[in-house]
């Protein structure tokens, strides 16, 4: 097991996740409530995807958005060389973390560099993986672009997973990232070309991988409901993903917390949890 974790801004400045200049505070403690709290709640898109393509050893894979680096912590755990790309250096740091425990093999490299500085050697990946959902990234084109360009390192016919949401009225979660949406947009918070928050359609996955020039071979779908001890870890878990971020720079966040608890309220069970379930999608993609 050799993980790679890489800082790069990608192209066309695009990262995998919502995208935006930096907050001034409370950056660092989110990624930490990503890592914590939400991120697990995604775990079975990530085994399901190495399920089906029998991740283990043998696979260099490449993860896009990699973020706190659970989904390559369980790649390695299956005996995969993992390498990791993000923008965002905060939840890197907690990927460092995970992916260089006391123990770990001497040859284990951790680098700052560009995209290309994740490859090892000569050795080109065979799997890449970007699981950030669609609907919430800073414009297609660039992850079209980002994809283009890891595409480039993996060998002919490699798989690559997109992930994304599945459709709205599976998506009890809808509901509430509305709430971001609305914020933004009465905040004037919508840069042109951005996409911002939105409903997945149905062919979204197929045609970014028209646009990277990926050729489509098979996807699935996974549930990944969203369950919190209590409102307080279900509004912290939600703002950690990003997507809340353009509300958060146009609404005081005592606003963006308020109106988020509200959307909640309907999914708090009696015992006080918060349950929400999801149906989240995945494609299979090659490399020409």
């Amino acid at each position: 097991m050799s993980p790679t974790l890489v800082r790069h801004q990608l192209p066309d400045s695009a990262s995998l996740r919502c995208e935006g200049p930096p907050l001034p505070a409370g950056s660092r403690a989110r990624a930490r409530d990503w890592a914590e709290i939400q991120e697990g709640m995604l775990v079975p898109l990530y085994e399901a995807a190495y399920d089906r393509l029998g991740i283990g050893p043998g696979t260099r894979l490449l993860g896009l958005g990699c973020g706190s680096g659970l989904a390559l912590l369980l790649a390695a755990a299956r005996g995969a060389q993992v390498s990791g790309v993000d923008a965002d250096e905060s939840r890197l740091e907690l990927a460092r973390e995970r992916l260089t425990p006391d123990g770990m093999p001497e040859h284990t490299r951790l680098v700052s560099g560009g995209l290309e500085a994740a490859a090892s050697g000569d050795t080109a990946f065979n799997v890449v993986t970007a699981f950030h959902p669609m609907g919430c990234v800073s414009t297609v084109e660039g992850l079209a672009a980002s994809l283009t360009a890891a595409a480039g390192l993996a060998e002919r016919g490699s798989a690559v997973v997109l992930g994304g949401w599945g459709p709205v009225e599976r998506c009890a979660t809808a509901g509430v990232l509305r709430v971001a949406q609305r914020l933004a947009d009465a905040g004037g918070d919508r840069a042109a070309g951005s996409v911002g928050w939105q409903p997945s359609g149905r062919d979204d996955l197929e045609d970014l991988a028209e646009r990277a020039g990926l050729r489509p071979d098979g996807s699935g779908r996974v549930a990944c409901p969203f369950g919190y001890a209590d409102l307080t870890s279900a509004v912290r878990g939600l703002l950690s993903t990003g997507v809340f971020d353009a509300a958060l720079r146009v609404a005081e966040q005592r606003q963006v917390e308020k109106e988020l608890a509200e959307a909640l309220h309907p999914h708090q069970r009696p015992d006080g949890t918060v349950w929400m379930p999801n149906v989240f999608r995945y494609l299979i993609a090659r490399t020409r």
